[in-house]
């Protein structure tokens, strides 16, 4: 048995490897699932007979779609102010917050290896604000 869909093979299931007389209202099912409007089944037997069918569209279902899940609460954010004088008004100003300290070369050079897997700054690290314009430095301890 052959199946075509608007002129083109219907190929049959793998398991299978082809299509019986049996597989008819499979081959139907496969075919109208998705359709809204109504389909024609022509079907041509062996000896030359055939058999015309509409199958009728079914309105599909308006079932909601599933909430989305809750999102985790969201942790609580702990806020640390930190301010300074000295700057220019509108300025940027970056924050800065020191992980470490090094000491400088006898060249005046310094140098500082940071290591992120391990280097999480703390509550008793410092931080600076740095002025952009005004070259203000303002340091403040965390603690």
């Amino acid at each position: 048995m052959s199946a075509t869909v608007n002129g083109e093979p219907l190929a049959p299931p793998q398991p299978d490897g082809s299509w019986r007389r049996s597989s008819f209202a499979r081959i139907v099912d496969q075919v109208t699932v998705e359709r809204m409007i109504p389909a024609r089944v022509e079907v041509t037997e062996s000896d030359g007979s055939t058999f015309t069918d509409i199958i009728t569209a079914t309105a599909r279902k308006n079932t909601p779609a599933p909430a989305p899940p809750e999102p985790a609460p969201a942790e609580t954010p702990r806020l640390l102010e930190v301010t300074g004088e000295g700057f220019v008004p509108g300025e940027d100003v970056a924050v800065c917050r020191i992980i470490g300290h090094t000491d400088a070369a006898p060249t005046g050079t310094a140098r500082a290896l940071i290591d992120l897997a391990h280097d999480h700054p703390g509550p008793t690290d410092d931080v600076v604000l740095v002025g952009w314009v005004s070259g203000t430095f303002v340091v403040r301890s965390l603690s």
